[in-house]
């Protein structure tokens, strides 16, 4: 099986080429590296990988890299709140032109499936928990509706092209290899280099707020699942379905807090209702909390390298947040 994985140098998509390796795949990787790291990758010369780095909104022949290609798995985009809010053109460029520009790749081949990596925070704040699939679109920021823009590219090369398309939304992904840019972004690779540093861990607001962590590699499974599935044209959560508070995060990371104000846009809550995928593709997410965080903590140097976050420079990083969406 020859198989494609966008952005599978990054944080996901390293674990989703992890696991198709194992099942005996053949993996073209397409990463510009502007968030992954090579080093996600299995290490020296693995004849069942091949590596490209493209820019995949700016590539001219995507297409060379589709031959043979049998499934096809789109995880690259930009990521993070703040950055798109003061570059959305530049999400718009890599989460949908770069997403139509493979769509076609893919349809020009005449791939088997194809898999959309969308998010949860589509919804944006929800009208009701556990949040189904069919509930209100409402984005609250530039990242969150170029993603959606890009899944629903996706679901109309499927109905016009008979592309046959899933889509993900994926809720609060965590574990190994979780991004340590610059960007002030997800909680975990903010509190594990400062755990690292000795830091108190930046909690915003009372602590109280809850996620639907789900582990990266039960994120893995769920790609792998809905590929060897025979549907298309749907759209399916993937969440652990029992969401975890920061606090009980900083409990199970054992450190000091220290806390700042709440920021507009956030949900209190994200908690996704995943009885559909269950139903359809027969996956459930399979790590608790608990072995999960201490999975990250065994491997926590990778985050030694990460900037550490302090009150100051999240208030300087997170300026924009609160002028646009406040």
């Amino acid at each position: 099986m020859r198989t494609l994985v966008t952005g599978g140098a990054g944080f996901i998509g390293s674990h989703l080429v992890d696991l198709l390796l194992s099942e005996g795949h053949e993996v073209t990787v397409l990463d510009d590296l502007s968030t992954g790291r090579r080093e996600n990758l299995p290490p020296g010369k693995n004849p069942r990988v091949i590596f490209r780095n493209v820019d995949l909104s700016r590539s001219g022949d995507l297409a060379r890299h589709f031959r043979g290609v049998r499934w096809v798995f789109h995880l690259a985009a930009l990521a993070d709140i703040v950055p798109s809010i003061e570059r959305p053109i530049d999400y718009y460029r890599a989460n949908v032109t770069g997403t139509i520009a493979v769509l076609e790749a893919a349809r020009m081949a005449k791939v088997a499936r194809f898999v959309y990596s969308a998010s949860s925070s589509c919804y944006g704040i929800p009208d009701a928990y556990p949040t189904l699939e069919t509930s209100a679109i409402r984005p609250q920021y530039p990242y969150a509706l170029t993603k959606r823009l890009g899944e629903e590219a996706a679901l109309h090369w499927a109905q016009v092209y008979g592309l046959p398309v899933v889509s993900l939304r994926l809720f609060n992904v965590y574990g190994p290899r979780s991004r340590t840019s610059g960007t002030y972004g997800a909680v975990f690779g903010v509190f594990l280099a400062q755990k690292l540093a000795g830091k108190p861990f930046t909690v915003v607001g009372d602590g109280t707020q809850t996620r639907d962590f789900v582990f990266v590699k039960d994120v893995a499974r769920a790609f792998l699942a809905a590929a060897k599935s025979d549907k298309s044209g749907e759209v399916y959560n993937v969440g652990a379905g029992s969401p975890v508070s920061v606090l009980r995060l900083v409990e199970l990371l054992k450190g000091p807090a220290t806390h700042l104000p709440k920021r507009p846009g956030e949900p209190d809550r994200t908690h996704a209702d995943i009885s559909r995928i269950r139903r359809d593709l027969g996956w459930s997410p399979e790590m608790p909390i608990e072995r999960g965080v201490q999975a990250m903590l065994d491997s926590i140097d990778y985050w030694r390298k990460a900037p550490v976050w302090t009150p100051a420079s999240i208030k300087k990083a997170t300026k924009a947040w609160f002028k646009h969406l406040g």
